[in-house]
């Protein structure tokens, strides 16, 4: 693991992207007060370094008939690191789980799953979820409203940061 010191023009960079990954290599420039050519070799060593995983639109759910959100806490009978990978593996597979998370305490996983309304998340609970191996119970909790979505972390421009990267 090697330690990263980035520089205020580095978290510059990393809140404008993060907040709009579409804007131009000029505009990123003009906003982290640097010419272009250097903010592009900064952005892409940010990317090398891990800094920068990927771009992506974010889609309005309702648009696509995606109207049911539901938050799915899921037990395993066992957490063994075969069976935690196996599950996991098996996550991805499922195009309507949007996010997991692998917790501590008594939730092994919370799923983000999407579904066009509720007779549709109910099948994906009973021919997939609850049908797989190892699970040993799910709790399902359907959201009501979505007041808050944004992606990625707070990040301080003004901040000292020293980050781990491997």
């Amino acid at each position: 693991m090697q330690r990263v010191k980035l520089d205020r023009i580095d978290r510059r960079i990393l809140a404008d992207l993060q907040a709009d990954g579409r804007m131009t290599n000029v505009d990123l420039a003009r906003r982290a007060g640097i010419s272009a050519p250097p903010c592009l070799r900064r952005v892409r060593a940010l990317e090398e370094a891990g800094f920068i995983r990927g771009y992506h639109a974010e889609i309005d759910p309702a648009a696509l008939s995606f109207n049911v959100t539901v938050f799915a806490q899921v037990g395993l009978n066992s957490q063994a690191e075969a069976d935690l990978r196996a599950f996991e593996d098996l996550v991805l597979s499922w195009p309507e789980v949007r996010e997991c998370h692998m917790l501590a305490g008594e939730t092994d996983f919370l799923l983000k799953v999407v579904a066009h309304d509720w007779d549709d998340y109910q099948r994906f609970l009973t021919t997939r979820l609850t049908a797989a191996p190892n699970i040993s119970h799910v709790k399902s909790a359907l959201a009501i409203r979505t007041s808050k979505l944004q992606p990625g972390v707070p990040i301080d421009v003004d901040a000292v940061l020293e980050a781990e990267v491997e």
